[in-house]
């Protein structure tokens, strides 16, 4: 598609003028001056030979003092022509008449060398005598000691209206007079870009909805024969790494139109009034280019509710979300402006923004389940050159519950690394099970030093987690369990790989809880003491005790009532009594003392299989789901598995 009105030709972009030129010019100049200044051929003397031949023949035509310490002659343009001993220098370099200076040469007192030339000259007439001229000139280094100054303070001159400008060629993002201006990127058909749809994988219910976003730019008959009307926007939402961002980056490569990308936090600035002004810059370009689309990655950085917090409130953002919310749905009525935007915080988005005739549709991206992760693989492991022949797309999206797009990504990456460093000449399998590793639990601590004594405690803690995930019904069965230390404080962890569900019963959050209790449990039955070991355990279990009361209404004490509202803020204010937060305190510690000393019994019930577990891992300090089953035997209540629950020690 061309983006130009019809038979009008592309623009030349202007070069602008390089001040660079302007120094190397006054450099050159310097010099040359110097050089045609010195282009005679001034021969060197003594002033004995001045004194004893030239004045005597009356060949000086007349001298030059030149700064009190150098004496410059000029010979008589007869004596130069008919006197073989001028021959050398009746001409100059270019071929011409020499007309001197022709000889030089050094004194060391002026009036010293006056009172002897005026003692020569007595008896000769006054119109013959040799005229004597006094002269101070500057050298090259004095020429610049005094131009140096005036240079440099040309350059910061030049350097300073640049900033302000934003360069000589008028490039963005200009300091001062440029500080409203967009700072969008455009990638038109000048500036392709190389992602498409085919490197989105798992992403398929998002890419039929973008997909109908380009084909109605690119057939807009279609929809209008009909009476459809084009969306103004769409709203990409999901967590973190889950290909968002580069869902649209496939739509500026697939689309035929030009493409703004810009970040929200560009329209934050210190000034006032800047935010809005390049609010308006940007669909100013925009209705330009038209039809295009806009992409503001992060707009939850300017796209904030506006008056929930006023110890937080910031007029100059509101002020920005304002221009905005008028830029997309004002009396201008934009035809052929498709806004598209990415958050990961949907929450704090201001309501105004999310309505229709603004950002029409909310197209979620969640982490991807076994197929996705399979294609997502299959798109990451074509970059890899050497596979080894048991790494297939399949096996990996099991070993990766959970994972999102960037971290199927950055294991990929790592696997090939970890060959790398291991010199092999293909990556296997077991790279990606340690490049997963560590990407769990952070890089391994090989050289880390751990006592006997703390190493049995960690053994019997995950011992403890592997038990009561293999005995509780709703638990998560065990994928791995490890005792190596990883990452900042990880001393190791238990990997499982729970049911792909949505609902969770009252009975399955409890399992969840004693599992996760497990640890803490495990340590009290074998040593009869309790460590700092289970810290990250009770702060998920104290979380989720207090969803269960607070959000989910599984107490009956407290009724089923929820608190949980994502357009309040809940800071310095809580939705419910003083009496009310004492009940919730006393029904929290209930449900984890009822599920603790649950745990209690069913690890004392089962210690021989503990102790088994634990001493297994001593030994071999990495336990897999087969490993269990040789020692205890296979779990009741296995189910086919899927996403991912992690415990990190």
């Amino acid at each position: 598609m061309d983006f130009l009105p019809e038979n009008e030709e592309p623009k030349k972009k202007k070069k602008g003028f390089n001040s660079y030129w302007l120094f190397a010019i006054l450099i050159i100049g310097l010099f040359a001056t110097q050089f045609l200044s010195l282009n005679f051929q001034i021969k060197p003397t003594s002033e004995d030979e001045f004194f004893r031949k030239m004045v005597p023949s009356g060949d000086v035509a007349k001298i030059n003092i030149v700064n009190k310490e150098q004496i410059e002659v000029f010979i008589k343009e007869d004596s130069l022509k008919q006197k073989k001993q001028y021959a050398e220098i009746k001409q100059n370099r270019m071929g011409s008449v020499n007309k001197g200076p022709h000889y030089s040469f050094q004194i060391t007192s002026v009036d010293g060398f006056k009172t002897k030339l005026d003692n020569i000259q007595q008896n000769i007439p006054y119109e013959k005598l040799i005229k004597v001229n006094n002269e101070y000139r500057k050298g090259i280094l004095d020429i610049i000691g005094w131009l140096l100054p005036i240079i440099l303070l040309i350059a910061v001159w030049m350097f300073l209206m640049r900033r302000a400008t934003g360069g000589m060629g008028g490039g963005p993002g200009g300091q001062i007079f440029n500080i409203g201006k967009s700072k969008a990127n455009l990638y038109d058909k000048d500036t392709k870009v190389n992602v498409t749809f085919d490197d989105v994988a798992g992403l398929d219910e998002a890419k039929e909805e973008v997909k109908e976003v380009v084909d109605f730019l690119k057939n807009p008959k279609k929809y209008t024969a009909l009476g459809a009307k084009i969306p103004k926007g769409a709203l990409l939402v999901g967590p973190p790494g889950t290909g968002k961002t580069l869902l649209a980056k496939a739509m500026a490569g697939e689309a035929q139109v030009p493409f703004f990308s810009i970040s929200g936090s560009d329209f934050v600035e210190m000034f006032v009034g800047v935010g809005a002004s390049r609010v308006r810059d940007l669909f100013k370009q925009a209705r330009e280019k038209a039809p295009c689309i806009i992409f503001i990655d992060e707009i939850d950085a300017v796209g904030r509710a506006r008056g929930k917090n006023m110890m937080q409130s910031n007029d100059e953002r509101e002020s920005t979300l304002n221009q905005l919310l008028v830029e997309m749905d004002g009396f201008s009525g934009d035809k052929g402006i498709i806004m598209l935007a990415a958050t990961n915080r949907p929450d704090v988005l201001d309501s105004a923004l999310l309505r229709p005739g603004r950002f029409d549709r909310q197209i979620s991206i969640d982490k991807p389940d076994q197929k996705g992760r399979e294609q997502i693989f299959k798109v990451h492991l074509k970059k890899l050159t050497k596979l080894g022949e048991n790494v297939t797309p399949e096996k990996l999206a099991s070993l990766t519950p959970g994972f999102a797009g960037a971290e199927i990504a950055n294991v990929c990456n790592e696997a090939a690394l970890v060959a790398a460093r291991k010199e092999k000449t293909q990556v296997e399998v077991e790279d990606f099970n340690e490049a997963i590793d560590r990407s769990i639990g952070g890089l391994e601590k090989k050289n880390k030093i751990i006592s006997p004594q703390e190493k049995e405690i960690i053994a019997f803690h995950e011992a403890g987690h592997a038990i009561c995930g293999w005995y509780l019904e709703h638990a998560h069965p065990l994928l791995k369990v490890t005792i190596i230390p990883r990452g900042i404080a990880a001393l190791g962890y238990a990997q499982y790989l729970p049911k792909e569900q949505y609902l969770y019963r009252t009975e399955q959050l409890m399992d969840e809880i004693c599992m996760t209790l497990g640890g803490r449990a495990a340590e009290e039955i074998i040593f009869g003491k309790i460590s700092t070991g289970a810290q990250n355990d009770l702060q998920r279990i104290t979380q989720l005790a207090y969803a269960m009361v607070t959000v989910y209404g599984m107490n009956e004490r407290i009724g089923n009532v929820s608190f949980y509202d994502p357009q309040q803020d809940t800071t310095f204010t809580k939705p419910y009594s003083d009496d009310t937060a004492t009940a919730i305190d006393e029904e929290v510690r209930k449900l984890i003392d009822k599920a603790y000393k649950r745990t209690l019994d069913l690890l004392t019930e089962r210690r021989g299989e503990l102790e088994k577990i634990a001493r297994a891992l001593l030994e071999k300090e990495i336990l897999f789901k087969s490993d269990l089953e040789e020692l205890i035997g296979k779990r009741t209540f296995d189910e086919e598995p899927l996403p991912v629950s992690i415990s990190i020690d």
